[in-house]
């Protein structure tokens, strides 16, 4: 049958767990009803936001369209020798990209920061060369408007004219459109107003920076059509609603994390990065009214984590099966958006929350907002409670800062309850400071907790919401860092170093407000105080 290469597997004990789950929910029509973007399904409080999120059920047909489009443009751009991809986007804007470029193996440069050194390495790259993607569907992302103007003035600057080499990707009426049509930009793909962003892996957002890098679009729809039958089916075998199933049956026995590892590394079917794409989707979706999923991305099945997880943890390997793992999920890239894409929707049906909404992801934007317009809060209020070396320790109320940076690292460990966690937020640059993300398995062995890793404000678009909508049991380590020289963002009173800063301090301050301990290391030099702090790491477990 078509998309019966795409598969659930559950363990027996997790299986036998979601089968009354899967019965009521077969009983209920709920595949079918998901598929037919019923809005009801998850109770008169969500049906408002649901009756406009729904349409990426049938994305497999409606973005057909944007494949001529798109293959249409790329020509257009390489008889001009513009062959290199660079999409400024955030959350649902970058992730599926990356994901899909990456597992296709196409070349685009992904920028979802603020990091003054990670975005002037993407300038360094050969303008002449260069088509900047910028993707919003509010159309008033602060990263993504910042990197709009950098490279604005930078193509200015080497005598190529903007406007040719600014293509959009933005939700029809919002103010990037209104800005894209004023400016004469190259061109703009109005995407689906009612897809959300972590849903739109198959419209314009996920299609055009993919096919424009030369990923093989169509196929990916292909994929997805291939296997949309399977997935609306009201039948015990549907892999959708085993999926979801087995997520809140092991959610009902205090399993609230679920640790995600691709298990085919290597092969030619890697869907490399797909882990980080669900992140979002999940914690997004889930992690809201006290409750939730809190999706925990790994190394692979051997990292600290996976095969020792505890009763807190369901485990799911993406690709072939591996012992450790309590389900495991397989089928081609394109299938897999929307298996899991349904999934997290029927999960959130089976939580009692609604899955499109993100009531708690402003809060983060509007402290940095407030930072940005307070500079002498933002460059003058901090004084650190200890200095060890190339690291200054700056920690919220309750959360002691006292003693060396191995002392303050055990004091605060210590302050995870039981079954919590420990979110490591690294507000640098994800290429030259890569190294930082060796810190989440550190730390995930010394401590034996679930421990995420997130770049910084990457992570704000995604499992932030979790951290102040979910599960109150985090604890949250930032690291962020002097950066080596910064960068002005035209036409705006900061730096895009300021606006890390403000993210970074905004976030913490929103956090401690909810209870949570947080404790922030600053890194004045930072391949030394990310040395530094990796022994401190190592000598405090």
């Amino acid at each position: 049958m078509p998309g019966a290469e795409t598969t659930v597997e559950a363990n027996g004990d997790l299986a036998a767990k979601a089968a009354p789950l899967i019965g009521k929910l077969v009983a209920d029509q709920v595949a079918s009803k998901l598929a037919a973007a019923d809005p009801t399904l998850w109770g008169a409080a969500a049906e408002s936001e649901a009756s406009i999120r729904l349409s990426w059920t049938t994305l497999h047909k409606t973005s057909r369209p944007l494949i001529g489009e798109i293959e249409s443009l790329r020509e257009e751009l390489r008889s001009e020798g513009v062959d290199r991809v660079v999409l400024a986007g955030m959350g649902g804007s970058s992730l599926a990209p990356e994901v899909i470029t990456a597992t296709e193996g196409a070349a685009l440069t992904v920028l979802d920061t603020t990091d003054p050194g990670q975005v002037a390495d993407a300038l360094a790259g050969d303008l002449q060369r260069t088509v900047l993607v910028v993707s919003s569907k509010s159309g008033g992302t602060v990263e993504t408007d910042s990197h709009r103007r950098i490279f604005a003035k930078a193509f200015a600057e080497a005598g190529i004219d903007a406007a040719s080499r600014i293509v959009v990707v933005t939700d029809p009426g919002s103010p990037l459109a209104d800005l894209a049509a004023n400016e004469g930009y190259r061109k703009v793909f109005l995407a689906d107003p009612h897809v959300g962003g972590r849903y739109s892996a198959l419209t314009a957002f996920g299609l055009v920076p993919s096919g424009l890098a030369g990923a093989d679009v169509a196929r990916l729809l292909d994929q997805a059509a291939a296997v949309a039958p399977v997935l609306s089916a009201d039948e015990p075998g549907n892999p959708a609603l085993l999926l979801g199933a087995a997520w809140a049956a092991a959610h009902d026995e205090g399993a609230e994390k679920v640790v995600v590892a691709t298990t085919d590394t290597g092969s030619p079917a890697t869907l490399t990065g797909f882990p980080d794409w669900a992140e979002q989707l999940i914690a997004e979706s889930t992690g809201k009214q006290g409750t939730g999923l809190l999706p925990v991305v790994v190394e692979g099945p051997d990292a600290p984590g996976f095969a020792d997880a505890g009763p807190d943890a369901t485990t799911v390997a993406v690709g072939r099966p591996d012992g450790a793992a309590r389900i495991v999920t397989t089928g081609p890239l394109g299938a897999q958006f929307l298996l899991w894409e349904f999934a997290t929707a029927i999960a959130g049906r089976l939580l009692e929350i609604n899955p499109f909404d993100q009531p708690d992801v402003e809060a983060a934007k509007q402290a940095a907002r407030d930072l940005l317009d307070d500079p002498a809060k933002l460059e003058g209020g901090e004084t650190p409670s200890t200095v060890d070396g190339p690291v200054q320790v700056f920690a919220s109320a309750g959360v002691s800062g006292d003693g060396d940076l191995t002392d303050v690292l055990r004091q605060f460990l210590a302050t995870a309850p039981e079954k919590g966690y420990l979110a490591v937020q690294a507000y640098l640059d994800r290429l030259d400071d890569a190294s930082a993300a060796l810190l989440r398995t550190e730390l995930a062995r010394h401590t034996g907790l679930q421990t995420t890793f997130g770049w910084g404000p990457r992570f704000l678009h995604s499992t932030g919401q979790y951290h102040k909508g979910g599960h109150q049991n985090g604890i949250f380590l930032q690291i962020t860092g002097d950066p080596e020289n910064d960068l002005e963002v035209p036409g705006r009173p900061y730096t895009l170093g300021k606006l890390q800063h403000a993210q970074a301090l905004g976030d913490g301050q929103v956090l401690a407000g909810h209870g949570r301990p947080v404790l922030r290391l600053h890194l004045t030099d930072r391949a030394a105080g990310l040395a530094h702090l990796v022994r401190a790491v190592q000598s405090a477990g």
